[in-house]
């Protein structure tokens, strides 16, 4: 059965830029490790988009970000010193870990134009591994395994499933996967995990005798093992074992309310490193304290 179903709530990020915000979500804040998942576009962009639409340089911890598109390109510069432009079935994979900033522009969208459209996903982090030090990897190709099998071409962002494994390392058990299905074709739901959801992307699917339109997340039991395209659809089906109770307070997230409130203030303060390659603006602290849970709907 279907234990919830989140439906995405608008969110402007400013420079004409929106995404759908499904997790975190006040019935339900994690799937597994997943604490953040934003719906990006589909957003045309034409050529000369202002950089007001680019996400400036800000900081991250306790998290890794997974950055997976569609269509379109964004380019990522860190702390680090990494500079890496991420285009379709493509992943990016940042741990922030004791702390990390990065950037991401919209190049390509400025210099000719693009169609922005993809999947923001933060992984939180289990208590061991919450301070470790900071890493990015970009991952391309037979990093990433794909089948096609009655209709459904899919490919493995992360973890593992479908006997498949993808390169992304991981801190602890799960999965994420992109399914490309056709109309009438029918996909498994990796089995073997804790809790488990799909998303629906693009299209319609039906399950147990419901029918669900693109922009929800479905929160499934333990006894579902299938879904149905209706339409042509894209589906991101992901989850795994849970990390335990986290806070979140803006780009921060911890098992710890004090490691919130030191985070803000190194931030305010200036004492987390810039991008190189991109430290002449950044985004402010929110006006607003640290609250120990933030104010979902």
């Amino acid at each position: 059965m279907v234990e919830l179903v989140i439906e995405q709530r608008r969110r402007a990020l400013g420079g004409g830029m929106e995404v759908g915000r499904v997790l975190p979500f006040a019935k339900r804040r994690m799937v597994g490790p997943y604490i953040f998942f934003d719906h990006m576009g589909p957003l045309d962009l034409p050529a000369g988009t202002d950089r007001s639409v680019d996400v400036r340089p800000h900081p991250h911890i306790g998290l890794s970000t997974v950055t997976y598109l569609f269509s379109g390109e964004i380019v990522h510069r860190d702390s680090l010193g990494y500079a890496q432009a991420i285009r379709p079935r493509e992943v990016n994979w940042m741990t922030a870990g004791r702390g990390i900033t990065h950037s991401e522009r919209l190049e390509r969208a400025r210099a000719q134009g693009d169609r922005l459209h993809g999947i923001q996903a933060w992984v939180a982090l289990p208590a061991e591994y919450e301070e470790v030090d900071p890493g990015f990897s970009h991952h391309a190709g037979a990093d990433l395994p794909q089948w096609s099998d009655g209709g459904v071409h899919g490919q493995l962002i992360a973890g593992s499933a479908y006997g498949l494994t993808a390169a992304v390392a991981t801190h602890s058990p799960q999965f994420y996967a992109h399914l490309d299905m056709s109309p009438g074709a029918t996909a498994e739901i990796p089995a073997g995990y804790s809790e488990r959801a799909a998303y629906v992307a693009t299209g319609t699917v039906e399950l147990d005798g419901a029918t669900y339109a693109a922009g929800r997340m479905l929160v499934l039991g333990k006894d579902v093992s299938r879904l149905r395209a209706v339409a042509r659809s894209t589906v991101m089906v992901l989850g795994g074992e849970p990390v335990g109770e986290r806070f979140l307070y803006w780009n921060f997230v911890s098992s710890s309310k004090e490691r919130l409130a030191q985070a803000a203030a190194d931030w305010k303060a200036g004492r987390m490193k810039l991008p190189d390659a991109d430290d002449a603006e950044f985004i402010p602290l929110p006006d607003e304290p640290a609250p120990p849970r933030p104010p979902f709907s």
